[in-house]
């Protein structure tokens, strides 16, 4: 009988203020956000990499303004009008093609209202495959904010969030080896942390820097 290995439990990401992750490189995204009320035309575009934090800072903005939060995929003209009428965060706006013609005229109706609007992407709307020319239009009005390339220290503090977030305690010299041994990217390290927790569980060891390199190599 083939042996069945055990598997992780998933993850349970938190995702409050307190849990965000500030360094020098970040802290001025979240005074960004901070400052909604004073956003140009009441609109803001955050923009960053795929696990970048974009979701995990839209709830923090929510949190604060009150406002809803929904994927760009699910937005339909029919609900356009309720969702404008408060704060609003719209997540991928760059991976929603077929909602672009809702999206536009959520945005239109929020303009009107004045509500706040919080939109995410992976890129500029220049850049957005497929995307209504006059929804990207309107997005690149927004306030942009980016999300700097993960430096040692966030690299480092998102490894600890991520093996914390899987109630998972390494050896301390795997988050900087982590920063060393993987790629620089938020997503990479997501990934990089799943891949030791399922190795560590399966073979019933302790998450170390040789564990690691057994791995990650």
């Amino acid at each position: 009988m083939t042996e069945q290995l055990p598997l992780p439990l998933p993850a349970r990401e938190a995702l409050g203020r307190e849990d965000y992750l500030v360094t020098e490189a970040t802290a001025p995204v979240l005074a960004a956000l901070d400052g909604w009320r004073g956003w140009p035309g009441a609109k803001a575009l955050l923009i960053g990499a795929p696990g970048a934090g974009k979701s995990h800072l839209a709830r923090v903005w929510a949190a604060s303004s009150g406002a809803l939060v929904v994927p760009a995929a699910e937005v339909t003209e029919e609900a356009a009008p309720r969702l404008a009428a408060g704060p609003l965060a719209v997540e991928d706006l760059d991976r929603a093609p077929r909602a672009g013609t809702a999206l536009f005229h959520l945005h239109n109706l929020m303009a009107q209202a004045g509500a706040p609007l919080l939109m995410t992407a992976r890129g500029a709307p220049g850049i957005w495959a497929g995307a209504l020319p006059d929804l990207a239009s309107r997005a690149a009005q927004a306030l942009a904010i980016p999300l700097p390339p993960p430096d040692d220290a966030l690299l480092a503090a998102l490894a600890a969030k991520q093996f914390a977030d899987r109630g998972v305690a390494p050896d301390p010299r795997v988050l900087a080896w982590l920063t060393t041994h993987t790629e620089r990217s938020a997503e990479a390290i997501r990934a990089a942390v799943a891949r030791l927790d399922a190795a560590a569980l399966a073979a019933k060891r302790p998450i170390t820097v040789p564990l690691a390199r057994e791995t990650l190599r």
